[in-house]
């Protein structure tokens, strides 16, 4: 699967890219990561992409001609053109479900915005698919971009080390449930003990333990996740 990322700070990506499961993805061609600065599509001699809203207000608003035309670019630069994914906080909620619909894609763009946010008309004339983390702001949209990606790639397969392991999640397809309580060595710590019965080697007990430790948790904590 292949991500574009388009933002003004591709630097905060560096890092992230080198670590852990991602790294690895990357690394097995399971998962290809392009990151571009916006700002190469800038006219200006000082690379600006941004300017002051009409009609005044505070705060700066990335301007439609270099947004547009790096997506126009970079959609051109690949086999087949991606889907559009605009990061803001007007977007629809990303839940599990969202996740697995793009998963399904192969070829994501996501625009990470800045400042007061984008021209409409970058919305008008890309028709993105608009998504949100959540109802909180962030400085950007680089960091939603990483939880997208993050989740995305939990769903190609060979990227886990076990399959079962995108299957059991919270959240997941079929799976309305929070997960059950997870336990390794020391069996005893300052008197925090395993619970037995994962200790005997019944697995048809332990499976049975761990949907209802599983249900006793959602109840407790989002029964609202039990009332859908």
């Amino acid at each position: 699967m292949r991500f574009d990322v388009l933002t003004l700070f591709p630097d905060i990506f560096t890092g992230y890219l080198s670590q852990s499961l991602l790294n690895k993805a990357i690394d097995r061609d399971l998962v290809h990561v392009d990151v571009h600065d916006m700002r190469r599509w800038s006219t200006d001699k000082h690379q600006k992409v941004d300017d002051r809203p009409y009609g005044g207000g505070p705060g700066m608003v990335l301007c439609v001609k270099p947004v547009v035309e790096s997506v126009e670019d970079i959609q051109k630069a690949g086999n087949t053109p991606g889907r559009v994914v605009l990061l803001t906080p007007q977007g629809r909620q990303l839940n599990q479900k969202v996740i697995e619909e793009l998963a399904q894609e192969e070829r994501l763009l996501l625009l990470c915005g800045r400042y007061e946010g984008f021209d409409q008309r970058v919305t008008d004339i890309l028709q993105p698919d608009e998504i949100s983390i959540g109802d909180f702001v962030l400085n950007g949209g680089e960091v939603a971009a990483m939880v997208v990606i993050d989740s995305v790639i939990r769903l190609i397969p060979g990227v886990l080390g076990d399959e079962t392991s995108a299957v059991d999640d919270s959240f997941s397809e079929g799976n309305r449930h929070l997960e059950f309580a997870q336990y390794t060595r020391p069996r005893d710590f300052r008197g925090h003990v395993v619970p037995e019965v994962l200790l005997g080697g019944n697995h048809e007990e332990i499976a049975r333990w761990r949907r209802e430790q599983s249900y006793l948790k959602t109840r407790e904590r989002r029964a609202d996740l039990l009332d859908e």
